[in-house]
């Protein structure tokens, strides 16, 4: 298709997001994925099974969500081109949208931003991120919100719009189900290590080309930042994570990760960066600044990537 669909969905969520009384009454598509794992997670992750076992079988989850999200998209993206002729696409980008996250990254982000006090503050980043958060100093809630940004913003938006340019519906469909899927059993715990493996590495492959795409986004939005991206960008657990991340840092010219704590245990997690280690509101409020920027920047991408087809 050489029709803006990407560019169409980004100005869609954008502008509407997925409001929260939709959400209340119907739920999100990515809910159906989230019951497809729990169902296959609770009949196949059986500590019975041993783990080439469990292994196995979550590859055929992976395949079962892929065959599901993919397939479909591609049927309904092709009986919509058929059916409604050159309107079809627009249908295609009403139907994509919902996969992106602009507008609702930003806005649990502002929240934090926007909170009266520091428990407040607290409770608003508890919203966005795993770690324990009720002993985090304001730092520590900055650093917190501008990781989480950084790094949403590739899961949550160049992601999902990457393979939306490159392979319509079912490509953006295909990658929030791998998402949810590596959100929910691609953990390192005991638990989930043999069953989550294909999941963890499916997304890690899915995220390859839009974390760095994500991060070059960021340096451009905040004017500098590669030195620190280039460096830092392994420093994160994650083999895609720490390019958003390092890059964000690097624009800010602070310092983000760090140990950090999760379910009571403190983790050594290296630093990110060399900048100030005390970051404030105001370093937030910069870095949605930069993001911003820096989804402007990718509707041009969208914009140019149709022009070019």
């Amino acid at each position: 298709m050489a029709e803006p669909v990407a560019l169409v969905a980004l100005v869609l969520d954008a502008a509407v997001g997925w409001p929260g009384a939709l959400y209340r009454r119907v739920g999100h598509p990515v809910g159906g994925f989230a019951r497809i794992i729990g169902a296959c997670e609770a009949r196949w992750n059986r500590p019975t099974y041993g783990e080439g076992a469990r292994r196995a079988l979550g590859v055929v989850t992976v395949l079962i969500l892929l065959a599901m999200a993919g397939g479909g998209g591609w049927l309904v993206q092709a009986a919509l081109l058929h059916w409604l002729g050159g309107w079809g696409w627009l249908a295609v980008a009403l139907l994509a949208f919902p996969a992106l996250a602009q507008r609702s990254l930003f806005d649990h982000v502002w929240q934090v931003v926007r909170a009266d006090d520091l428990p407040g503050a607290r409770r608003a980043v508890g919203m966005i991120v795993g770690r324990d958060t009720a002993a985090l100093d304001e730092a520590g809630v900055a650093r917190a919100a501008i990781e989480s940004l950084a790094e949403s913003f590739c899961d949550g938006i160049v992601a999902p719009a990457f393979w939306l340019m490159l392979l319509g519906l079912p490509g953006v469909w295909a990658y929030k189900a791998i998402n949810t899927a590596d959100s929910l059993i691609g953990h390192y715990e005991e638990r989930w290590r043999a069953f989550g493996w294909a999941a963890a590495r499916t997304d890690d492959l899915l995220n390859l080309i839009p974390a760095r795409l994500a991060g070059a986004l960021i340096c451009l939005a905040g004017r500098g930042g590669w030195r620190t991206m280039w460096r830092d960008a392994g420093h994160h657990a994650s083999p895609n994570a720490g390019w958003p991340e390092a890059a964000m840092a690097g624009a800010l010219g602070v310092r983000l990760a760090g140990p950090v704590a999760y379910d009571g245990v403190l983790h050594p997690k290296p630093w990110i960066g060399d900048g100030r280690e005390d970051a404030t509101a105001a370093d937030i409020g910069r870095a949605l600044a930069i993001y911003v920027a820096a989804c402007l920047g990718l509707w041009f991408i969208a914009g140019v990537a149709a022009w070019l087809r």
